[in-house]
C-alpha cells in the first residue's frame, strides 16, 4: 500500500512518502501562502504519487495541542480525500528531526526539517 505522511504546520507542511515495505522517503515540503492553496498542493501531490493512505501527525498530549489539532483537522477536512486517513501522534517529531540532521545541512525555513518530521510520524505509524 502507498502510503503518504504529513506534517501540517502554519507555515510549511511537511511531506513523506512509503511505495513499499517500510521505506519512508521525505519529499519537499509544501510551502502555505494560505490553507486553500495548500490543501490544493496536498492534493495534487497525493494523486500524482497515487497514495492509498494518509497519516496525519497530530500534536497529542502537548500544550496547546486542543488549538492545533483543531487547526490541523480543519486542514484536512479541506482535502479532497477519496483514501482513508489515520492521525499519529506527533509529538517531539520536530525536535528530533533538527537533532537527526545536525551538522548535515543548515536549518533554513525550506522545509526539509518539516518533511523528516514527517517522515518520522509516518515510521512511527508503521512500526506501531
Amino acid at each position: 500500500m502507498k502510503l503518504a505522511s504529513i506534517d501540517v504546520g502554519l507555515k510549511r507542511i511537511g511531506v513523506a512518502i512509503c511505495l513499499n515495505t517500510n521505506i519512508v522517503m521525505p519529499q519537499n515540503a509544501i510551502l502555505r501562502k494560505n490553507r486553500i492553496q495548500a490543501a490544493r498542493d496536498v492534493n495534487i501531490f497525493l494523486k500524482e504519487w497515487g497514495i492509498e493512505k494518509l497519516i496525519v501527525g497530530l500534536p497529542l498530549n502537548a500544550e496547546s495541542s486542543e488549538e492545533m489539532e483543531r487547526r490541523i483537522k480543519h486542514f484536512v477536512s479541506l482535502l479532497e480525500l477519496t483514501i482513508p486517513v489515520a492521525y499519529q501522534d506527533e509529538q517531539s517529531s520536530s525536535i528530533e528531526a533538527k537533532e537527526l540532521t545536525q551538522g548535515i545541512f543548515r536549518h533554513t525555513k525550506d522545509g526539509k526539517i518539516d518533511s523528516i518530521a514527517a517522515k518520522i510520524i509516518l515510521e512511527r505509524y508503521l512500526t506501531k
